[in-house]
């Protein structure tokens, strides 16, 4: 079968990771595909309850990825669908150490049973462009040969080296199966709610004093597409999932009409403790060092194997832009809270240039 070709649509599907929104919107659209026979919607966990009408036709489980072998023997699945990766720790559910058992070792558990499946053919693994890590000395875009210069600092990152490299390893065992590796820029657009969205939905918006990085997002409704073709169609090997185009850190954030706060990089884990008092997510070393460095990626496999190119990086932020103007309400509390930030900021500016003059 050639890229492409779609004569062979899976019959029977497994995602993995539908109790969030990622996978419960993949799941939902390969359900609505008359193409494929069957959708089975996998998670230990119930879905979010904004979730449950979407997952109306799919078949949920609740299921751990280390008791998916009999699931996938049993039901004759032809294809896995793997979306259940944890971006940032979450102390409610372990921490770094549940948001690494969940990520390499939930996907060696899946990658274990996947080996053992004797009718499997096709095997689609959410990955992120974190794979290729962030330090001065990276190249100016990176292709998917790209090999990362520094090991990632951060957890997720790190989790990701990991997960594409067991997955390098089924290709060799199972070379009959067809494997799609994405490795997904930051997800954007009026529908995602994530670490960088939450981030720049802030009204005041720390940065790194003295950086200002190029950046890369992908839409939300682009990510559904790519992944929809992944499974109906054939598509082997590692592709970059991106926006054409950057956009500055600086452009962003004056597009998104916000105020940006200016942080030496030693006290942006400050910064960080800071914006989650003001309830606004988690900051992690991944998203530190996005914002010391950027990250661009090349599209062009994609574009040329999936026939398909997301819309540009400007066009995704600016549909965030829309969808979230004028949606953050600043309390007179967490006001108080962020005007101390930007006077800590400064001070920390003025006697970083005292000391170096």
């Amino acid at each position: 079968m050639t890229p492409g070709d779609t004569s062979g649509a899976p019959g029977v599907v497994v995602v993995t990771g539908v109790g969030r929104w990622l996978g419960a919107h993949v799941a939902a659209r390969l359900a609505a595909d008359e193409r494929i026979e069957r959708v089975i919607g996998v998670d230990p966990a119930p879905p979010n309850p904004e979730l449950t009408d979407l997952l109306s036709d799919v078949e949920r489980i609740r299921l751990d990825l280390d008791s998916l072998g009999g699931l996938l023997h049993d039901f004759d699945v032809d294809t896995v669908v793997h979306l259940a990766l944890v971006t940032a720790p979450d102390p409610q559910q372990g921490g770094r150490a549940g948001m690494k058992e969940q990520n390499v070792i939930g996907t060696m558990q899946l990658l274990a049973a996947a080996q053992r499946a004797p009718r499997l053919r096709k095997l689609v693994v959410r990955s992120s462009t974190a794979a290729y890590g962030v330090s001065f000395r990276d190249p100016a875009v990176f292709t998917e040969e790209t090999e990362p210069r520094e090991v990632p600092r951060g957890g997720f990152g790190r989790d990701i080296l990991d997960i594409e490299g067991y997955v390098r390893g089924f290709r060799r065992r199972r070379p009959d199966v067809t494997a799609t590796v994405l490795r997904f820029a930051p997800f954007i657009g009026y529908a995602a709610d994530t670490t960088l969205t939450r981030y720049f939905s802030q009204p005041v918006v720390p940065t790194v004093f003295g950086r200002d990085p190029r950046l890369q997002f992908v839409h939300f409704d682009d990510a559904l597409e790519v992944l929809h073709r992944s499974v109906a169609e054939d598509h082997p090997g590692t592709y970059n999932v991106a926006g054409p185009g950057v956009l500055s850190l600086s452009q962003a954030i004056r597009r998104a009409g916000r105020v940006a706060v200016p942080v030496l990089e030693p006290g942006l884990a400050g910064v960080a403790a800071i914006a989650r008092s003001l309830g606004f997510g988690r900051y992690g070393l991944d998203q530190v060092d996005l914002f010391v460095h950027g990250r661009v990626v090349d599209t062009s496999r994609l574009e040329r194997e999936y026939a398909f190119t997301p819309r540009s990086t400007a066009a995704a932020f600016e549909d965030f832009i829309r969808a979230h103007h004028g949606g953050v309400v600043v309390t007179r509390d967490q006001l108080a809270a962020a005007e101390q930030l930007v006077l800590e900021s400064i001070r920390q500016v003025r006697s970083t240039v005292r000391e170096r003059s």
